[in-house]
């Protein structure tokens, strides 16, 4: 399980993951849209870790919210405690430009946070169907 040094550290792995994602900046910079983007963030928490984590996000949060481009976030947790996601972030940002500058904006502020021991796998999505939709 990656460990990470500092926050700066951890940024850089939020935003360049492995598997099809390709990072997301790729995403972000490849993504053309003029409609909110949702970020979906899954954290794989040791169970002595969550409260940490949740104290690190809430920082993560209260930084972000204040920047240009943020509607919202929630942060849900795994009803089982053997669930392989015992976090699930999901935020809405109106761009990825925002979702972008707000991350870049982040990483030279630093603010103090700690997730070690936290693996984070997240992506931009747009929506592209929802239960409302009447064809």
């Amino acid at each position: 399980m990656p460990k990470f040094p500092d926050f700066k550290s951890f940024i850089l792995a939020l935003l360049i993951l492995a598997g099809f994602f390709a990072g997301t900046v790729a995403i972000a910079a490849d993504l053309k849209t003029n409609e909110p983007v949702t970020l979906i963030n899954v954290f794989e928490v040791p169970a002595d870790q969550i409260d940490k984590t949740v104290e690190f996000w809430e920082k993560s949060r209260d930084f972000l919210r204040q920047q240009p481009g943020y509607i919202s976030t929630r942060l849900h947790r795994a009803l089982a405690p053997d669930a392989r996601f015992q976090l699930i972030n999901i935020a809405i940002w109106e761009s990825p430009e925002a979702f972008q500058a707000a991350i870049g904006k982040m990483r030279e502020t630093n603010p103090d946070t700690d997730a070690r021991n936290t693996v984070f796998h997240a992506a931009l999505y747009r929506v592209i169907r929802t239960d409302e939709e009447t064809e």
